[in-house]
């Protein structure tokens, strides 16, 4: 049975963020999973870097918004789409396991926004980072704006034992 250990949890501040960062993360764990609970303001991309890289990521992402459906392709760390306004957040999971092998790294996302209209967004992502060394660090920043105050991200470990 897996056992999901709380490794760091960030709060965002008065004044908002550029990125919620974890950095220094053990290799102890068989996985990790980062929750967000996040607000950019307006209608964005989240983006996750590893180990300060934006580099070697590919994801196929599959979204519905209420009226409809879609897929994409892309070449960056996106990991999901936050429409979201100055009061209505939008929750993500990450996972990512077997973070610190040396197989190039994939992970999946699940994203839900909400907002107080019709549209809405739900995406899944498949995600690959093409580098082999054991995951350190990750970031999490919007493709624009900052993270707005009361933003949360939680860092786990998971252990399969």
């Amino acid at each position: 049975m897996a056992t999901y250990i709380k490794i760091a949890s960030v709060t965002v501040g008065a004044g908002g963020a550029s990125s919620i960062d974890f950095t220094s993360i053990p290799s102890t764990y068989t996985d990790l999973c980062v929750k967000l609970s996040v607000s950019a303001g307006s209608s964005n991309a989240m983006l996750m870097s590893i180990n300060s890289s934006t580099a070697n990521f590919t994801y196929k992402l599959l979204e519905g918004d209420g009226a409809g459906a879609a897929s994409y392709n892309g070449t960056s760390g996106r990991i999901a789409y936050a429409f979201s306004s100055a009061t209505i957040f939008s929750n993500i999971e990450v996972y990512l396991p077997n973070y610190a092998g040396s197989n190039n790294k994939s992970f999946s996302t699940d994203g839900v926004s909400e907002q107080n209209a019709t549209t809405a967004y739900a995406d899944l992502t498949a995600s690959l980072w093409s580098n082999t060394a054991a995951i350190t660090a990750l970031g999490f920043t919007f493709s624009a704006g900052n993270i707005r105050q009361y933003s949360t991200a939680t860092l786990y470990g998971i252990s399969n034992a």
